[in-house]
């Protein structure tokens, strides 16, 4: 077991999170027992999730979305009363944490991803989330090893032929690092979602990008952070999936 502020300051510790200026609170968002024993994780702490977090009696939950956005109504109603309300009768601590966990060098999204899909030579580009690194494949293969890993087919716009050997990536929703991938001359961009100038954009200037999924493609940090403390702190840990087709 360990106690819940000890834990919250070695989380915030280990992700550095007062280096980044975010869009949400990152660590402790809602209080809950002051003892943990068991943590469970997942992608984003909606209402589906903490209900499954409940069932499973857990004492703390990890997302990486968490309940609190500075673009959302600061008002306490409706489902977000809901997740709170169930979050505090059942005393369960809820963690969130956005960017850092994006940007960690071992735990984070980015290159949790990259291990899953065996990108090669993988660093983060200086200043910037995003990360860039090496492949030795062709579209379709590249594509099938993808749909495999992440459980989905992805969307793929612009030049869809020629050798692979070169990507940039970075999960979520952050297809609009698409010119930084083109100033780095990658052969491949990936993020998880697509907007509408995404597609001309990458047939414009003769590049590949590869949508593959928001959920899709951030389930792998919070589940690599939390099988961490689980070690450290040897506390029970379970990853509950909520599909997202998004």
């Amino acid at each position: 077991m360990v106690d819940r502020d000890d834990l919250n300051h070695y989380c915030n510790q280990y992700l550095s999170v007062s280096k980044y200026k975010d869009y949400c609170p990152n660590g402790l968002q809602v209080e809950g027992s002051q003892t943990i024993n068991k943590i469970v994780s997942g992608v984003s702490a909606n209402l589906d999730f903490i209900e499954l977090a409940i069932a499973e009696q857990a004492d703390a939950i990890f997302v990486h979305h968490g309940i609190f956005w500075e673009n959302e109504s600061n008002v306490i109603v409706g489902s977000k009363k809901k997740k709170i309300d169930l979050l505090l009768k059942n005393e369960i601590n809820l963690f969130a944490y956005h960017l850092p966990l994006d940007d960690h060098p071992d735990v984070g999204n980015n290159v949790q991803l990259g291990r899953v899909l065996g990108i090669k030579n993988m660093k983060p580009v200086d200043s910037s989330l995003l990360w860039q690194g090496e492949l030795n494949t062709d579209l379709k293969t590249f594509s099938s090893l993808i749909e495999k890993q992440l459980g989905r087919a992805p969307q793929l716009f612009g030049r869809l032929s020629g050798p692979l050997n070169s990507i940039a990536w970075c999960t979520g929703g952050a297809q609009g690092f698409i010119d930084e991938a083109i100033s780095l001359k990658s052969d491949v961009y990936l993020s998880g979602e697509v907007s509408e100038r995404t597609p001309a954009v990458a047939k414009e200037n003769d590049m590949i990008y590869i949508s593959a999924g928001h959920y899709a493609t951030e389930r792998y940090g919070v589940q690599s952070l939390t099988k961490h403390l689980s070690s450290k702190f040897n506390l029970e840990h379970q990853f509950l999936e909520v599909e997202n087709s998004v």
